[in-house]
C-alpha cells in the first residue's frame, strides 16, 4: 500500500485565529480553503489521503433517554457532549462538510471518499476519513500543535490503526454526523452512511 498523505485540521473559529491544519508532508495553513486545496492537491496527484477532524463526528442513540449525552466508551471524562466536544461538535456541524464540498470542486477526476479503513486500503487511493481526539493533558500550546499532533497519532498507528471508541456489548445505533457531510457535500449519495461511525484516533497517554 501506498502510504497516504496524513492531515489533520483542529477545528475552530477561523474568523477568531483558532483553526489549523498539519499534514504529514510538512504543509499546514490557518484556513479551511488552504486545507481543501492542499488535499485536493493530493488527490488530483492520485496519492491517497487520509484527513482528520478535531471534533466529535458521529454519535451514539442510546435506547435508553438517560444515555444520550453519555460519552462515548474511549472518551473518559471528556464526552462529546460536554464543554470543548460540545463547542468543536457545533463548529464541525458547519466546517467539516464546508471543506469537504471545497474539496470535491476542486477534484480534476473521480474520486471516492471512504470510513471503512480495509476498504481505503483495498483501492489505496482516494479520500479517507478519521476523527482526531486529543484532549487534556495531550493537548498542545497552540491550534497547530493540536492538528500536527492529531496527525502524528494517525501515524504513529504505522497505518493499522484502531479507533479508541469500542462500544462494549451490543453497538447502539449510529448517528453520523461525518455521513451527513458526505451526503451534503456530495461525496455520497447512500442514504445508510447517516448510521456510518468512523476511526477515532487518539495519542498514547
Amino acid at each position: 500500500m501506498r502510504t497516504p498523505i496524513v492531515f489533520c485540521a483542529d477545528i475552530g473559529s477561523s474568523a477568531k485565529g483558532n483553526f489549523a491544519w498539519w499534514a504529514s508532508s510538512d504543509d499546514s495553513g490557518d484556513s479551511l480553503a488552504s486545507l481543501a486545496d492542499s488535499v485536493a492537491n493530493a488527490l488530483n496527484q492520485r496519492m491517497p489521503v487520509a484527513l482528520g477532524f478535531e471534533c466529535p463526528l458521529f454519535v451514539a442513540l442510546e435506547e435508553d433517554e438517560k444515555l444520550l449525552t453519555k460519552a462515548r466508551p474511549g472518551e473518559g471524562a471528556h464526552a462529546w457532549s460536554a464543554g470543548a466536544g460540545c463547542g468543536a461538535l457545533a463548529t464541525g456541524l458547519v466546517q467539516v462538510p464546508w471543506i469537504l464540498g471545497k474539496i470535491r470542486q476542486l477534484l480534476v477526476h473521480p474520486t471516492s471518499a471512504y470510513l471503512d479503513w480495509a476498504e481505503f486500503q483495498k483501492t489505496n487511493a482516494g479520500l479517507f476519513l478519521w476523527e482526531a481526539f486529543v484532549t487534556g493533558s495531550n493537548k498542545g500550546k497552540a491550534h497547530l500543535a493540536d492538528a500536527k499532533i492529531g496527525a502524528q497519532a494517525f501515524m504513529a498507528t504505522k497505518f493499522e490503526p484502531r479507533s479508541i471508541i469500542v462500544w462494549p456489548g451490543r453497538k447502539p445505533a449510529i448517528h453520523s454526523l461525518i455521513g451527513l457531510a458526505l451526503l451534503s457535500s456530495g461525496w455520497s449519495t447512500d442514504p445508510e452512511i447517516v448510521h456510518r461511525d468512523c476511526l477515532v484516533i487518539a495519542p498514547d497517554e
